[in-house]
């Protein structure tokens, strides 16, 4: 069942890929974009694709919580670059 969490923010693939420990789960993307009907085209540059940092530091292609991850591998390493390099901050 979808979950949707109660918090996400969107960034550019780009600064994902920024991160050194990045790697994406390439099954996790979105096949076909919902909007427009076609297919997602990524290429190497990330282009301007967006994904979505979640609550518990994973990243989704899609707003919603267990669907569609491109990145789970969480460490402190990369909590702290959410925290620090993308000033990723979850509201009171």
């Amino acid at each position: 069942m979808s979950k949707i969490g109660k918090y996400c923010k969107a960034y550019p693939l780009t600064s994902f890929r920024e991160f050194p420990g990045w790697s994406e789960n390439l099954d996790g993307f979105r096949k076909e974009d919902a909007t427009t009907g076609s297919e997602n085209q990524l290429d190497e540059t990330g282009g301007d694709k967006f994904l979505y940092l979640q609550e518990d530091f994973t990243v989704t292609d899609g707003i919603l919580l267990s669907e569609h991850v491109v990145f789970d591998k969480i460490t402190a390493d990369w909590i702290e670059y959410c925290k620090s390099t993308l000033q990723f901050q979850i509201p009171d």
